[in-house]
Protein backbone atom coordinates (compact mmCIF):
# COMPACT_ATOMS: atom_id res chain seq x y z
CA UNK A 1 0.00 0.00 0.00
CA UNK A 2 0.78 3.19 -0.79
CA UNK A 3 -0.53 5.03 2.32
CA UNK A 4 0.07 3.81 5.74
CA UNK A 5 -1.42 4.73 8.41
CA UNK A 6 -0.07 4.23 12.29
CA UNK A 7 -3.01 5.08 14.66
CA UNK A 8 -1.28 4.34 17.72
CA UNK A 9 1.67 6.75 16.87
CA UNK A 10 -0.79 9.18 14.76
CA UNK A 11 1.66 9.19 11.78
CA UNK A 12 0.18 8.85 8.82
CA UNK A 13 2.60 7.77 6.07
CA UNK A 14 2.77 7.77 1.59
CA UNK A 15 5.21 5.63 0.03
CA UNK A 16 6.12 6.13 -3.66
CA UNK A 17 8.49 4.18 -5.78
CA UNK A 18 11.17 6.08 -4.38
CA UNK A 19 10.36 9.12 -1.52
CA UNK A 20 8.55 9.34 1.55
CA UNK A 21 6.32 11.32 2.73
CA UNK A 22 5.06 12.03 6.35
CA UNK A 23 2.62 13.51 8.61
CA UNK A 24 1.40 13.32 12.33
CA UNK A 25 -1.12 14.55 14.81
CA UNK A 26 0.71 16.25 17.74
CA UNK A 27 -0.27 16.91 21.41
CA UNK A 28 -2.71 19.33 20.55
CA UNK A 29 -4.19 18.45 17.51
CA UNK A 30 -1.90 20.45 15.29
CA UNK A 31 -1.17 18.10 11.76
CA UNK A 32 2.40 18.83 11.52
CA UNK A 33 4.76 17.93 8.12
CA UNK A 34 7.59 15.10 9.56
CA UNK A 35 9.14 14.31 6.43
CA UNK A 36 9.29 14.16 2.49
CA UNK A 37 12.35 13.28 0.92
CA UNK A 38 14.45 9.81 -0.19
CA UNK A 39 12.28 6.66 0.73
CA UNK A 40 12.97 5.20 4.08
CA UNK A 41 11.33 3.12 6.78
CA UNK A 42 8.13 3.81 7.95
CA UNK A 43 9.24 5.26 11.22
CA UNK A 44 8.00 7.98 13.27
CA UNK A 45 9.56 10.91 12.14
CA UNK A 46 7.48 13.35 14.87
CA UNK A 47 11.18 14.07 16.47
CA UNK A 48 11.83 15.79 12.97
CA UNK A 49 9.20 18.16 13.44
CA UNK A 50 10.29 19.59 17.29
CA UNK A 51 11.51 23.02 17.47
CA UNK A 52 12.76 23.82 21.27
CA UNK A 53 13.34 27.58 20.51
CA UNK A 54 11.15 29.53 23.26
CA UNK A 55 11.07 32.81 21.49
CA UNK A 56 8.32 35.28 22.70
CA UNK A 57 5.25 33.68 20.15
CA UNK A 58 2.36 33.35 21.33
CA UNK A 59 -0.19 30.33 21.95
CA UNK A 60 -4.09 29.84 22.35
CA UNK A 61 -4.75 29.88 25.90
CA UNK A 62 -6.80 27.14 25.50
CA UNK A 63 -3.13 24.71 25.20
CA UNK A 64 -1.38 23.70 27.63
CA UNK A 65 1.58 22.15 28.14
CA UNK A 66 5.09 22.08 26.34
CA UNK A 67 5.30 25.36 24.56
CA UNK A 68 7.61 23.75 21.57
CA UNK A 69 4.67 22.24 20.66
CA UNK A 70 2.03 24.49 20.82
CA UNK A 71 3.58 27.24 19.05
CA UNK A 72 2.66 27.23 15.81
CA UNK A 73 4.91 29.63 14.24
CA UNK A 74 7.86 27.19 14.17
CA UNK A 75 6.99 24.09 13.67
CA UNK A 76 6.31 22.86 10.29
CA UNK A 77 2.79 22.06 9.19
CA UNK A 78 0.31 20.33 6.96
CA UNK A 79 -1.88 23.66 6.26
CA UNK A 80 -1.30 27.36 7.96
CA UNK A 81 -3.69 29.52 8.43
CA UNK A 82 -3.76 33.94 9.37
CA UNK A 83 -4.41 34.85 12.25
CA UNK A 84 -4.15 32.30 15.27
CA UNK A 85 -0.04 32.56 15.86
CA UNK A 86 1.34 31.50 12.84
CA UNK A 87 3.11 34.57 11.68
CA UNK A 88 4.76 33.03 8.27
CA UNK A 89 3.00 32.87 4.83
CA UNK A 90 -0.22 30.92 5.03
CA UNK A 91 -2.24 29.19 3.01
CA UNK A 92 -5.83 30.09 4.14
CA UNK A 93 -7.10 33.04 5.42
CA UNK A 94 -10.84 32.51 6.49
CA UNK A 95 -13.17 35.90 7.46
CA UNK A 96 -15.41 34.61 10.38
CA UNK A 97 -18.92 35.80 10.45
CA UNK A 98 -18.32 37.94 13.36
CA UNK A 99 -16.02 39.74 11.30
CA UNK A 100 -12.39 38.45 12.76
CA UNK A 101 -10.32 36.81 10.06
CA UNK A 102 -8.66 33.73 11.52
CA UNK A 103 -8.90 29.79 12.63
CA UNK A 104 -7.54 27.55 14.36
CA UNK A 105 -7.83 23.78 11.79
CA UNK A 106 -7.54 20.45 14.46
CA UNK A 107 -7.08 17.22 13.84
CA UNK A 108 -11.02 15.76 13.20
CA UNK A 109 -10.82 12.66 11.21
CA UNK A 110 -9.34 10.88 8.05
CA UNK A 111 -10.19 8.14 5.09
CA UNK A 112 -8.27 6.00 2.69
CA UNK A 113 -9.60 5.65 -0.59
CA UNK A 114 -8.49 3.10 -3.71
CA UNK A 115 -7.70 5.35 -6.58
CA UNK A 116 -6.90 8.67 -7.19
CA UNK A 117 -9.58 11.50 -6.51
CA UNK A 118 -11.23 13.57 -8.58
CA UNK A 119 -12.44 16.57 -8.62
CA UNK A 120 -15.74 18.60 -10.12
CA UNK A 121 -15.18 21.06 -12.49
CA UNK A 122 -11.19 21.52 -12.53
CA UNK A 123 -8.55 19.30 -14.10
CA UNK A 124 -6.64 16.94 -11.95
CA UNK A 125 -4.89 13.70 -12.30
CA UNK A 126 -6.32 10.63 -12.67
CA UNK A 127 -5.32 7.03 -11.80
CA UNK A 128 -7.02 3.37 -10.92
CA UNK A 129 -3.63 2.52 -10.12
CA UNK A 130 -3.09 5.14 -7.38
CA UNK A 131 -4.47 6.03 -3.60
CA UNK A 132 -6.14 8.92 -2.19
CA UNK A 133 -5.54 9.95 1.45
CA UNK A 134 -8.31 12.56 2.89
CA UNK A 135 -7.44 14.24 6.08
CA UNK A 136 -9.95 16.32 7.43
CA UNK A 137 -9.30 19.18 9.94
CA UNK A 138 -11.95 21.30 12.18
CA UNK A 139 -11.48 24.93 13.46
CA UNK A 140 -11.30 24.84 17.63
CA UNK A 141 -14.16 26.89 17.89
CA UNK A 142 -16.56 27.54 14.51
CA UNK A 143 -17.88 24.16 12.45
CA UNK A 144 -15.63 25.39 9.62
CA UNK A 145 -13.43 21.99 8.34
CA UNK A 146 -10.71 22.04 6.07
CA UNK A 147 -10.70 18.36 3.86
CA UNK A 148 -7.10 17.84 2.98
CA UNK A 149 -6.47 15.74 0.19
CA UNK A 150 -3.20 13.80 -0.92
CA UNK A 151 -3.51 12.01 -4.22
CA UNK A 152 -0.37 9.12 -5.11
CA UNK A 153 0.42 7.88 -7.91
CA UNK A 154 3.94 5.91 -7.06
CA UNK A 155 5.20 4.70 -9.96
CA UNK A 156 5.75 8.57 -10.78
CA UNK A 157 6.89 9.71 -7.61
CA UNK A 158 4.04 11.98 -7.50
CA UNK A 159 1.78 13.51 -4.60
CA UNK A 160 -1.09 16.19 -5.17
CA UNK A 161 -2.52 17.86 -2.86
CA UNK A 162 -5.75 20.07 -2.54
CA UNK A 163 -8.02 21.67 -0.21
CA UNK A 164 -11.66 21.61 0.24
CA UNK A 165 -13.31 24.32 2.59
CA UNK A 166 -16.47 23.32 3.78
CA UNK A 167 -18.69 25.60 6.10
CA UNK A 168 -21.00 24.11 8.26
CA UNK A 169 -21.76 27.14 10.48
CA UNK A 170 -25.26 28.60 10.40
CA UNK A 171 -23.52 32.09 8.99
CA UNK A 172 -22.00 33.02 5.90
CA UNK A 173 -17.98 32.99 6.35
CA UNK A 174 -15.72 34.72 3.06
CA UNK A 175 -13.16 32.29 2.20
CA UNK A 176 -10.17 35.21 1.34
CA UNK A 177 -7.18 33.50 0.71
CA UNK A 178 -7.44 29.62 -0.63
CA UNK A 179 -3.91 28.03 -1.72
CA UNK A 180 -3.32 24.21 -2.18
CA UNK A 181 -0.34 23.21 -1.01
CA UNK A 182 1.74 24.28 2.44
CA UNK A 183 5.02 22.77 2.19
CA UNK A 184 7.25 23.31 5.43
CA UNK A 185 10.59 22.12 6.05
CA UNK A 186 12.27 22.15 9.37
CA UNK A 187 15.93 22.35 7.51
CA UNK A 188 17.60 22.64 4.56
CA UNK A 189 19.43 25.92 2.49
CA UNK A 190 17.24 26.10 -0.79
CA UNK A 191 17.04 27.98 -3.88
CA UNK A 192 14.25 28.19 -5.32
CA UNK A 193 13.92 28.02 -9.79
CA UNK A 194 11.41 29.22 -11.89
CA UNK A 195 10.37 30.31 -15.26
CA UNK A 196 9.62 33.16 -16.57
CA UNK A 197 9.89 35.09 -20.13
CA UNK A 198 7.92 36.90 -22.43
CA UNK A 199 6.98 36.65 -26.02
CA UNK A 200 9.11 34.91 -28.15
CA UNK A 201 11.41 34.03 -25.33
CA UNK A 202 9.50 31.22 -22.87
CA UNK A 203 10.64 29.22 -19.95
CA UNK A 204 13.43 30.87 -19.44
CA UNK A 205 15.73 29.10 -16.17
CA UNK A 206 16.35 31.55 -12.77
CA UNK A 207 17.67 30.51 -10.13
CA UNK A 208 17.79 32.38 -6.51
CA UNK A 209 18.77 31.66 -2.77
CA UNK A 210 14.74 31.47 -0.95
CA UNK A 211 15.76 34.15 1.87
CA UNK A 212 14.62 35.58 5.15
CA UNK A 213 11.89 37.49 3.79
CA UNK A 214 9.49 36.07 0.65
CA UNK A 215 10.67 35.00 -3.27
CA UNK A 216 7.32 34.78 -4.94
CA UNK A 217 6.36 33.68 -8.35
CA UNK A 218 3.06 34.81 -9.82
CA UNK A 219 0.41 36.01 -11.95
CA UNK A 220 -2.27 38.57 -11.25
CA UNK A 221 -3.17 38.50 -15.11
CA UNK A 222 -6.41 36.15 -14.94
CA UNK A 223 -4.31 33.40 -16.39
CA UNK A 224 -0.67 32.03 -16.67
CA UNK A 225 1.48 31.83 -19.58
CA UNK A 226 4.44 32.76 -20.79
CA UNK A 227 5.48 35.92 -18.52
CA UNK A 228 5.20 33.29 -15.82
CA UNK A 229 4.62 29.77 -14.92
CA UNK A 230 2.71 28.12 -12.29
CA UNK A 231 5.40 26.08 -11.48
CA UNK A 232 8.98 25.73 -9.71
CA UNK A 233 11.59 23.96 -8.53
CA UNK A 234 13.11 23.69 -5.16
CA UNK A 235 16.26 22.59 -4.73
CA UNK A 236 19.81 22.11 -2.25
CA UNK A 237 22.06 24.67 -3.43
CA UNK A 238 24.19 22.09 -5.18
CA UNK A 239 21.69 20.60 -6.76
CA UNK A 240 22.56 20.16 -11.01
CA UNK A 241 20.77 18.47 -13.77
CA UNK A 242 21.67 14.85 -12.56
CA UNK A 243 22.86 15.50 -8.73
CA UNK A 244 21.16 16.50 -5.54
CA UNK A 245 17.89 16.96 -4.30
CA UNK A 246 14.89 18.80 -6.33
CA UNK A 247 11.53 18.82 -4.97
CA UNK A 248 9.45 20.01 -8.25
CA UNK A 249 5.67 21.19 -7.74
CA UNK A 250 2.94 21.97 -11.22
CA UNK A 251 -0.02 24.19 -10.08
CA UNK A 252 -3.05 22.08 -12.27
CA UNK A 253 -4.50 25.66 -12.83
CA UNK A 254 -5.23 27.76 -15.97
CA UNK A 255 -5.39 31.74 -13.53
CA UNK A 256 -4.11 33.85 -11.60
CA UNK A 257 -1.64 32.08 -9.01
CA UNK A 258 1.22 32.33 -6.45
CA UNK A 259 3.80 29.93 -5.46
CA UNK A 260 5.56 31.64 -1.90
CA UNK A 261 8.99 30.62 -0.48
CA UNK A 262 10.59 31.97 2.65
CA UNK A 263 12.71 31.38 5.54
CA UNK A 264 11.97 32.13 9.11
CA UNK A 265 13.93 33.26 12.38
CA UNK A 266 14.65 29.48 13.09
CA UNK A 267 15.93 29.12 9.62
CA UNK A 268 13.27 26.33 8.49
CA UNK A 269 11.26 27.22 4.62
CA UNK A 270 8.03 27.12 3.80
CA UNK A 271 6.99 27.05 0.30
CA UNK A 272 2.77 27.69 -0.48
CA UNK A 273 1.21 27.67 -3.86
CA UNK A 274 -2.45 28.29 -5.08
CA UNK A 275 -4.54 30.55 -6.49
CA UNK A 276 -3.86 34.27 -6.36
CA UNK A 277 -5.39 35.94 -3.62
CA UNK A 278 -4.89 39.30 -4.97
CA UNK A 279 -8.88 40.38 -5.85
CA UNK A 280 -10.08 36.76 -4.17
CA UNK A 281 -12.64 36.57 -2.33
CA UNK A 282 -15.18 34.06 -1.80
CA UNK A 283 -18.43 33.82 0.00
CA UNK A 284 -19.60 30.87 1.75
CA UNK A 285 -23.07 30.03 2.50
CA UNK A 286 -24.00 27.70 5.50
CA UNK A 287 -23.55 24.49 3.83
CA UNK A 288 -21.16 25.31 1.08
CA UNK A 289 -17.73 24.08 0.48
CA UNK A 290 -14.95 25.87 -1.85
CA UNK A 291 -12.46 23.29 -3.95
CA UNK A 292 -9.09 24.65 -4.50
CA UNK A 293 -6.99 23.40 -7.79
CA UNK A 294 -4.29 20.43 -7.02
CA UNK A 295 -0.74 21.01 -7.04
CA UNK A 296 1.39 18.16 -8.26
CA UNK A 297 4.47 17.50 -6.18
CA UNK A 298 7.42 14.43 -7.28
CA UNK A 299 11.18 14.68 -5.16
CA UNK A 300 14.24 13.52 -6.75
CA UNK A 301 17.78 12.73 -5.37
CA UNK A 302 19.36 12.82 -8.93
CA UNK A 303 18.44 16.90 -9.63
CA UNK A 304 16.16 18.12 -11.93
CA UNK A 305 16.43 15.35 -14.63
CA UNK A 306 14.41 12.97 -12.54
CA UNK A 307 12.45 14.99 -11.47
CA UNK A 308 11.28 17.24 -14.23
CA UNK A 309 10.85 13.47 -15.99
CA UNK A 310 8.70 12.40 -13.26
CA UNK A 311 6.26 15.09 -13.95
CA UNK A 312 6.43 14.47 -17.67
CA UNK A 313 5.30 11.43 -17.71
CA UNK A 314 3.00 11.52 -15.22
CA UNK A 315 1.34 14.72 -17.34
CA UNK A 316 1.09 12.60 -20.26
CA UNK A 317 -0.06 9.30 -19.01
CA UNK A 318 -2.68 10.85 -16.10
CA UNK A 319 -3.45 14.17 -16.87
CA UNK A 320 -3.85 14.40 -20.59
CA UNK A 321 -7.11 12.97 -21.82
CA UNK A 322 -8.33 11.64 -25.06
CA UNK A 323 -7.00 9.58 -27.69
CA UNK A 324 -4.66 12.12 -29.37
CA UNK A 325 -2.63 11.73 -25.65
CA UNK A 326 0.36 9.74 -26.67
CA UNK A 327 -0.26 10.28 -30.25
CA UNK A 328 2.39 11.43 -32.73
CA UNK A 329 1.38 15.24 -33.70
CA UNK A 330 1.28 16.15 -37.49
CA UNK A 331 3.53 18.59 -38.92
CA UNK A 332 1.07 21.77 -39.98
CA UNK A 333 1.42 24.72 -41.48
CA UNK A 334 0.00 28.29 -40.46
CA UNK A 335 -0.70 30.94 -43.38
CA UNK A 336 -0.81 33.73 -40.61
CA UNK A 337 3.07 34.81 -41.07
CA UNK A 338 2.70 34.37 -45.01
CA UNK A 339 -0.21 36.10 -45.44
CA UNK A 340 -2.02 37.90 -42.79
CA UNK A 341 -4.96 39.24 -43.08
CA UNK A 342 -4.82 39.47 -46.90
CA UNK A 343 -5.98 36.05 -48.41
CA UNK A 344 -8.74 33.87 -49.72
CA UNK A 345 -9.59 30.44 -51.09
CA UNK A 346 -6.90 30.23 -53.64
CA UNK A 347 -3.66 31.15 -52.06
CA UNK A 348 -4.52 28.84 -48.97
CA UNK A 349 -4.82 25.92 -51.37
CA UNK A 350 -2.07 26.96 -53.21
CA UNK A 351 0.53 27.24 -49.80
CA UNK A 352 -1.52 23.84 -49.01
CA UNK A 353 -0.07 22.40 -51.97
CA UNK A 354 3.23 23.55 -51.80
CA UNK A 355 3.59 22.12 -48.10
CA UNK A 356 2.25 18.98 -49.34
CA UNK A 357 4.80 18.36 -51.35
CA UNK A 358 7.82 19.11 -48.77
CA UNK A 359 5.34 16.36 -46.26
CA UNK A 360 3.74 18.74 -44.17
CA UNK A 361 0.43 16.93 -42.93
CA UNK A 362 -1.92 19.97 -41.78
CA UNK A 363 -2.57 23.20 -42.88
CA UNK A 364 -3.97 25.69 -40.62
CA UNK A 365 -6.51 28.94 -41.60
CA UNK A 366 -5.47 31.55 -38.90
CA UNK A 367 -7.14 34.99 -38.36
CA UNK A 368 -9.64 36.79 -40.94
CA UNK A 369 -11.47 33.99 -42.35
CA UNK A 370 -14.76 35.04 -40.46
CA UNK A 371 -17.00 38.34 -40.00
CA UNK A 372 -15.72 41.61 -40.64
CA UNK A 373 -11.84 40.74 -40.25
CA UNK A 374 -9.22 42.39 -42.47
CA UNK A 375 -7.87 43.66 -39.51
CA UNK A 376 -7.95 43.46 -35.97
CA UNK A 377 -9.97 46.35 -35.02
CA UNK A 378 -12.65 44.72 -35.95
CA UNK A 379 -15.09 40.83 -36.19
CA UNK A 380 -13.52 39.36 -33.23
CA UNK A 381 -16.60 37.69 -31.86
CA UNK A 382 -18.15 37.46 -35.04
CA UNK A 383 -18.02 33.36 -35.72
CA UNK A 384 -19.42 33.18 -39.16
CA UNK A 385 -17.13 32.78 -42.31
CA UNK A 386 -17.05 35.49 -44.41
CA UNK A 387 -17.35 33.60 -47.93
CA UNK A 388 -17.32 36.66 -49.67
CA UNK A 389 -13.63 37.03 -48.26
CA UNK A 390 -12.84 33.59 -49.38
CA UNK A 391 -14.57 32.85 -52.25
CA UNK A 392 -15.96 30.09 -51.07
CA UNK A 393 -18.07 28.18 -48.27
CA UNK A 394 -15.98 26.62 -45.55
CA UNK A 395 -16.94 23.37 -45.64
CA UNK A 396 -15.15 23.65 -50.11
CA UNK A 397 -12.47 24.93 -48.46
CA UNK A 398 -11.69 22.21 -46.16
CA UNK A 399 -12.33 19.87 -49.41
CA UNK A 400 -9.88 21.59 -51.50
CA UNK A 401 -7.14 21.39 -48.60
CA UNK A 402 -7.85 18.29 -48.05
CA UNK A 403 -7.55 16.99 -51.75
CA UNK A 404 -4.17 17.98 -51.40
CA UNK A 405 -3.77 15.44 -49.06
CA UNK A 406 -3.37 17.40 -45.95
CA UNK A 407 -5.64 17.71 -43.01
CA UNK A 408 -7.76 20.99 -41.95
CA UNK A 409 -7.83 23.34 -38.79
CA UNK A 410 -8.79 26.59 -37.60
CA UNK A 411 -8.15 29.32 -35.86
CA UNK A 412 -10.50 30.94 -32.81
CA UNK A 413 -10.40 33.39 -30.51
CA UNK A 414 -13.43 32.99 -28.41
CA UNK A 415 -12.71 34.45 -24.94
CA UNK A 416 -12.27 38.22 -26.83
CA UNK A 417 -14.49 40.70 -28.25
CA UNK A 418 -14.02 43.65 -30.48
CA UNK A 419 -16.13 47.03 -29.56
CA UNK A 420 -16.88 46.89 -33.59
CA UNK A 421 -18.35 43.50 -33.92
CA UNK A 422 -22.29 42.43 -34.06
CA UNK A 423 -21.80 40.52 -30.98
CA UNK A 424 -20.63 43.50 -28.88
CA UNK A 425 -23.44 45.79 -30.06
CA UNK A 426 -26.05 43.16 -29.65
CA UNK A 427 -24.32 42.45 -26.31
CA UNK A 428 -22.50 45.07 -24.47
CA UNK A 429 -22.61 43.71 -21.09
CA UNK A 430 -21.17 40.34 -22.47
CA UNK A 431 -17.39 41.83 -22.14
CA UNK A 432 -15.16 42.76 -18.62
CA UNK A 433 -15.94 46.30 -17.92
CA UNK A 434 -15.72 48.41 -15.27
CA UNK A 435 -19.04 50.96 -14.57
CA UNK A 436 -17.82 54.58 -14.99
CA UNK A 437 -14.71 53.57 -16.34
CA UNK A 438 -13.34 53.74 -20.25
CA UNK A 439 -12.08 50.23 -21.00
CA UNK A 440 -9.03 49.16 -20.98
CA UNK A 441 -7.83 48.07 -24.70
CA UNK A 442 -5.38 45.59 -25.86
CA UNK A 443 -5.04 44.30 -29.57
CA UNK A 444 -8.14 46.28 -29.84
CA UNK A 445 -10.04 43.71 -28.08
CA UNK A 446 -12.28 42.93 -24.68
CA UNK A 447 -12.50 39.95 -23.10
CA UNK A 448 -15.58 38.20 -22.65
CA UNK A 449 -17.18 37.55 -19.47
CA UNK A 450 -17.12 33.63 -18.92
CA UNK A 451 -18.16 33.05 -15.31
CA UNK A 452 -21.38 33.77 -17.43
CA UNK A 453 -23.41 30.59 -18.78
CA UNK A 454 -25.61 32.98 -21.25
CA UNK A 455 -21.58 34.23 -22.94
CA UNK A 456 -20.47 31.04 -22.57
CA UNK A 457 -23.29 29.68 -24.39
CA UNK A 458 -22.71 32.03 -27.18
CA UNK A 459 -19.65 30.68 -27.69
CA UNK A 460 -20.69 27.91 -27.87
CA UNK A 461 -22.84 27.64 -30.12
CA UNK A 462 -21.05 29.58 -32.88
CA UNK A 463 -18.01 27.26 -32.51
CA UNK A 464 -20.16 24.23 -32.46
CA UNK A 465 -21.86 25.42 -35.51
CA UNK A 466 -18.62 26.12 -37.34
CA UNK A 467 -16.92 22.71 -36.73
CA UNK A 468 -20.52 20.82 -37.46
CA UNK A 469 -19.95 22.82 -41.18
CA UNK A 470 -16.53 21.61 -42.41
CA UNK A 471 -13.95 18.68 -41.88
CA UNK A 472 -12.19 20.26 -39.55
CA UNK A 473 -9.62 18.41 -37.81
CA UNK A 474 -7.57 20.73 -35.39
CA UNK A 475 -8.45 24.30 -33.77
CA UNK A 476 -5.75 26.94 -32.80
CA UNK A 477 -7.32 28.71 -30.07
CA UNK A 478 -5.39 31.96 -29.47
CA UNK A 479 -5.53 34.05 -26.25
CA UNK A 480 -3.45 37.08 -26.76
CA UNK A 481 -4.51 39.25 -24.12
CA UNK A 482 -5.25 39.19 -20.27
CA UNK A 483 -8.05 40.82 -18.58
CA UNK A 484 -8.37 43.82 -17.35
CA UNK A 485 -10.96 45.88 -16.06
CA UNK A 486 -12.64 42.82 -14.20
CA UNK A 487 -16.42 43.32 -13.32
CA UNK A 488 -19.29 41.05 -14.07
CA UNK A 489 -22.24 42.66 -13.76
CA UNK A 490 -24.71 39.92 -13.23
CA UNK A 491 -22.83 39.50 -9.67
CA UNK A 492 -23.31 41.96 -6.71
CA UNK A 493 -20.77 44.53 -5.41
CA UNK A 494 -19.77 41.87 -2.46
CA UNK A 495 -18.92 39.24 -4.57
CA UNK A 496 -16.97 40.23 -7.35
CA UNK A 497 -13.89 38.82 -5.60
CA UNK A 498 -15.04 35.35 -7.07
CA UNK A 499 -15.15 36.28 -10.75
CA UNK A 500 -11.41 35.74 -11.53
CA UNK A 501 -11.92 31.63 -10.14
CA UNK A 502 -15.47 31.62 -11.47
CA UNK A 503 -14.25 32.94 -15.55
CA UNK A 504 -11.61 29.87 -15.18
CA UNK A 505 -14.44 27.51 -14.21
CA UNK A 506 -16.39 28.93 -17.20
CA UNK A 507 -13.46 28.71 -19.22
CA UNK A 508 -13.07 24.47 -18.11
CA UNK A 509 -16.49 23.74 -18.51
CA UNK A 510 -16.64 25.50 -21.91
CA UNK A 511 -13.88 23.18 -23.24
CA UNK A 512 -15.30 20.44 -21.74
CA UNK A 513 -18.30 21.20 -23.77
CA UNK A 514 -16.69 21.37 -27.04
CA UNK A 515 -14.62 18.59 -26.61
CA UNK A 516 -17.04 16.44 -25.67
Amino acid sequence: MAIIINEQAKTYTIQTKNTTYQMAVNPFGVLLHTYYGKKIENDNLCYTAYNDMRPFTPKSEEIKGDEAWAKVDHIPQEISCFGCGDYRESAINIRNSDGTLGIQPVFHSLEVKKGKYNLDSLPAFYGEEGETLIVTLKDRVYDIYLHLYYGVLPEYDLITRCVKIENRTSEKINVEKALSLNLDFNYGDFDLVSFEGRWAQERRFQRAPVVHGKSQIFSTRGASGHIMNPSCILCSKDATEVSGDAYALAFVYSGSFLISASRNFTDSTRLVMGINPENFNFALKSGESFQTPEVAMTFSYNGFESASQNLHKAIRNNLCRGKYKNARRPILINNWEGTYFTFNADKLVSMAKDASELGVELFVMDDGWFGKRDDDFSGLGDWTPNEKKLGCSLKELAERINETGMKFGIWFEPEAVNEDSDLYRAHPDYAFKMPNRQPTLARHQLILDMSRKEVRDNIYNQLCKILDSANISYVKWDFNRNITDLYSCEVPAERQGEIYHRYVLGLYDLLERITS
